[in-house]
């Protein structure tokens, strides 16, 4: 027999679960955005000073895509450790680590002070904060998944989603704010330090918040009944790596596929535009990161909206609206910036933005659906990080190469769209999960009740 579904908790305490892993996932969100905003705008000055501005700009990507790269190690460590220890404590952990490497990137010294120690130091520090976003996101996801109710999951789940949002909001408002106030020379010399450095206050709130919350009971009855079921049969359970990979597969592979038009998308939309408005259609930085500013505000209030409608509709629908919709969009996207207009760029920017929080917002619990509690941790992380290496890590990468080569937008549209190719195909072969009960997705939480029993497996 299966283990009882535990019964979702009071509204104030989802309420402060809810906020707990906003707050902490706003925050890792916002260290590693500023990473690319500072990228695309003063990372090519300061730390390759040497190169021309162009690949200037693609070596300052290219230390950015690093931070993707340690992203799957991070997921394979956490993973392990938070299906073995709770989700609780690995996400203390990751808020800890990404805080220090942001703080100690507000702190380091130019190629005009040290020469090449300085692109070394900033390239292990990204390799730091990609380790501990890597661990992040399935443990903040998940910690809100398994204590709500499955009928409203969906929902709930996609509320650490708009910590992306909020992320992106809080570090290009902060960019935003010093690019108006300060001179170029002022914000090249130390401006560009200030918002790094108040990572490290953030991460005190955040660990306040989440330090105040409890464990997911789900996965306190899944410990429990893996501790009986070991009483029993006097072995250990095998590593939760090794039963994803062995059962659920074909889950990683899809969530890997899914993720291919959100991932590669959104960093186009957020981090390349920064490049392109400014090197390609003349527009100021300003601009650009006020359209930014602006679309990311509504890209924020609009994500829950589509969790609810996946609630009602399924996962895969809301989905598929998202995916499709960016590849329509992508080429009026480019044409919309080329006019260097402000309101043409806002549009531009929020409607892609819009298309990206339909697949973004049920993804939460989509992923969180395909797995079994005591490899849920795990499982997640490693379908939703490792694709990150295949398609966020590169995005700005080759459309600033494909921008450089052709000089045109068109290439890059072609990209995006057939990225969306890959995710509608993912799309096709998944199951819908909106009805499922965490406590027995996958099968393993069956619970022996004699030494020749063998746990049951629920589909």
């Amino acid at each position: 027999m299966s283990t009882p579904a535990t019964a979702p908790p009071a509204p104030s305490s989802l309420k402060r679960i809810v906020a707990a892993s906003l707050i902490g996932t706003t925050i890792e969100w916002y260290d590693f955005f500023l990473y690319g905003a500072a990228a695309a705008l003063v990372f090519n000055k300061l730390f390759f000073p040497d190169s021309d501005p162009l690949v200037g700009t693609l070596l300052s990507f290219l230390t950015y895509a690093v931070g993707f790269a340690a992203r799957p190690i991070g997921a394979l460590v956490f993973g392990h450790f938070g299906d073995r220890l709770g989700r609780k404590k690995l996400l203390v952990y990751s808020l800890l680590m990404m805080g220090g490497a942001t703080f100690l990137i507000g702190l380091l010294p130019t190629h005009a002070t040290i020469g090449s120690a300085a692109p070394l130091l900033l390239t292990a520090l990204r390799l730091v904060q990609g380790f501990a976003l890597g661990g992040e996101w399935g443990g903040a996801v998940l910690l809100v998944a398994e204590h709500g109710d499955a009928r409203r999951r969906g929902f709930w789940a996609s509320w650490p989603q708009t910590g992306a949002p909020a992320g992106q909001l809080l570090a290009t408002g902060v960019l935003a704010t010093l690019t108006a106030t300060l001179s170029d020379a002022a914000f090249d010399s130390w401006g560009w330090r200030v918002p790094f450095l108040l990572s490290g206050a953030l991460v005190l709130v955040g660990l306040w918040i989440r330090l105040s919350v409890d464990e997911s009971p789900v996965f306190k009855a899944a410990l429990a009944a893996a501790e009986r079921r070991k009483a029993v049969h006097a072995a250990a359970e095998k590593p939760p790596i090794l039963a994803v990979l062995r059962d659920h597969w074909r889950d990683v592979l899809i969530a890997m596929g899914t993720r291919m038009a959100e991932n590669i998308s959104y960093y186009v939309v957020t981090a390349f535009i920064l490049v392109y408005a400014t090197e390609h259609a003349d527009t100021s930085k300003q601009t650009a990161l006020n359209a930014v500013l602006i679309a990311s505000a509504v890209h924020f209030v609009t994500i829950p909206l589509w969790g609810a409608l996946s609630d009602r509709v399924g996962r895969r629908p809301v989905y598929l609206i998202g995916a499709l919709g960016m590849g329509i969009w992508i080429h009026p996207f480019f044409t919309l910036v080329d006019r260097q207009s402000f309101p043409a760029m806002i549009t531009a920017v929020t409607v892609a933005l819009l298309f990206h929080g339909a697949m973004y917002a049920p993804q939460a619990a989509f992923f969180s659906e395909m797995f079994a509690t005591r490899m849920r941790y795990s499982g997640a992380s490693i379908g939703a990080q490792f694709s990150s290496v295949a398609a966020g890590a590169p995005a700005p990468l080759i459309a600033t190469a494909l921008l450089a080569e052709y000089n045109s937008a068109a290439p890059i549209a072609l990209y995006v769209m057939a990225a969306v190719l890959l995710t509608v195909i993912a799309l096709g072969c998944a199951d819908e999960t909106r009805n499922r009960d965490l406590s027995e997705a996958g099968g393993y939480e069956a619970e022996p009740t004699s030494a020749g029993d063998e746990p049951v497996r629920t589909a």
